[in-house]
């Protein structure tokens, strides 16, 4: 079967001449060709008939112009190839040894002037719209814009063209008319907006995964720190615990050692371990008497010991809370008569601070005589309700209760 195409070796362009093998060859600097029985592909669109000489170019026209029904004129339009190279004139010839012996000079290729201008105030820089014009064979707006897109990643993309000063350059084909000029130039602007929004919107989808990723390890992080934090007290109390008990057992072995040495004082023999204690007597003797009321020191003491109890976690608080108190018993101990001394606005800052917002401050206060009045806005201690047994019995548990360590602890 005859060649109908010559097969360009090095990217497998399919061409139907010698001449536009020629010219594929000035532009891409391929020199293997041969001969195909493959025609080359003529795909003419229904709607505007633009041919299209492969299936990514008529892929690329569906995809800007919407055009999808293409008819097939392959077969009409193959013939076999004629392998003769184009014969010049002698003139030309004499042109061509002339040439031959020195170098062309480079200039840049004429283009269309009108179609420039229109391809650079679609914002194309002048060298890439120079070059897809002059490669693009100066068809027009519609295919310099095709060329760009087809050959955008190019690395020369932005290079201005050059071609031998006698190059001969064909006259321009007519450009679009005004109204087709406009609706591309809309159709590019429109297309360029959509391709600019839809980056934007893949950035934005970017920095919101990036923020997510933050915010996850942020959580995490957190939590990490709130999971050691919770360990941190764990062992401290724990610690606290264990530290509690040592001095539980050793009152306990103190309070043993005591013992002894009474006995041992006394002449008395040692207790036996395995001796039964009497205690069920005691608590049956216990039992038969009277209960005998709590007196007011050791309803203060039992106060005291359970506001510390509420409140072990800070020993620094309760110390500051029994020193306050102690101020308070003291001034009205020595002052009776100073009615500043005997009045305590409970809404006062400092007062709530150091001792009305722990459990058992307030209860203090009422068990040395101080009664709610107005409201309950102040605590007031009558004058002639002053006792100065009971103020110097809360100052006695108050100056114990600051010095013994163990305080509260049994």
């Amino acid at each position: 079967m005859a060649g109908v195409s010559l097969q360009c070796g090095d990217c497998g362009a399919l061409l139907r001449s010698v001449q536009e093998a020629q010219e594929h060859a000035d532009l891409t600097s391929h020199s293997n060709f041969s001969e195909s029985t493959e025609a080359v592909l003529n795909l003419v669109c229904s709607t505007c008939g633009k041919p299209c000489r492969s299936k990514t170019e008529s892929d690329l026209h569906t995809k800007r112009t919407g055009h999808s029904e293409f008819v097939d004129k392959t077969s009409e339009t193959a013939k076999p190839i004629s392998l003769e190279v184009p014969k010049v004139d002698a003139m030309s010839n004499e042109d061509a040894t002339a040439t031959t012996d020195q170098p062309d000079e480079m200039v840049v290729p004429e283009v269309d002037k009108k179609v420039l201008e229109e391809l650079e105030s679609m914002g194309f820089p002048t060298a890439r719209a120079t070059r897809a014009l002059h490669y693009s064979g100066n068809a027009g707006l519609e295919a310099a814009v095709n060329w760009v897109v087809e050959h955008e990643n190019d690395p020369d993309i932005d290079q201005m063209p050059l071609v031998p000063a006698n190059t001969k350059v064909e006259a321009p084909k007519p450009s679009l008319t005004p109204e087709q000029l406009k609706a591309k130039q809309q159709e590019l602007r429109e297309r360029a907006r959509k391709k600019k929004e839809e980056e934007e919107k893949r950035m934005e989808r970017e920095r919101e995964k990036e923020r997510i990723r933050i915010g996850k390890e942020l959580l995490e992080a957190k939590r990490i720190e709130e999971e050691n934090e919770r360990k941190r007290l764990l062992a401290l109390r724990k610690a606290e615990k264990e530290e509690e008990r040592r001095a539980r057992e050793k009152i306990r072995l103190k309070l043993e050692e005591d013992k002894a040495e009474r006995r041992r004082r006394l002449g008395l023999p040692p207790e036996e371990p395995s001796a039964p204690k009497p205690s069920n007597v005691v608590e049956e003797k216990k039992s038969s008497l009277p209960v005998r009321p709590a007196t007011k020191a050791e309803q203060m003491r039992e106060c005291l010991r359970s506001l510390k109890q509420n409140h072990k976690d800070d020993d620094a608080r309760v110390k500051r809370a029994f020193q306050t108190l102690l101020t308070y018993v003291g001034n009205v101990a020595k002052s009776p008569d100073e009615e500043k001394f005997r009045r305590i606005r409970l809404s006062n800052q400092t007062f709530q601070e150091r001792v009305g917002a722990l459990k058992g401050g307030i209860d203090f206060l009422e068990i040395c005589g101080f009664e709610k009045v107005e409201g309950g806005e102040f605590l007031f201690l009558a004058r002639d309700k002053v006792d100065k047994a009971v103020l110097n019995s809360a100052g006695s548990e108050l100056d114990s209760a600051i010095k013994n360590p163990f305080f509260g602890v049994l």
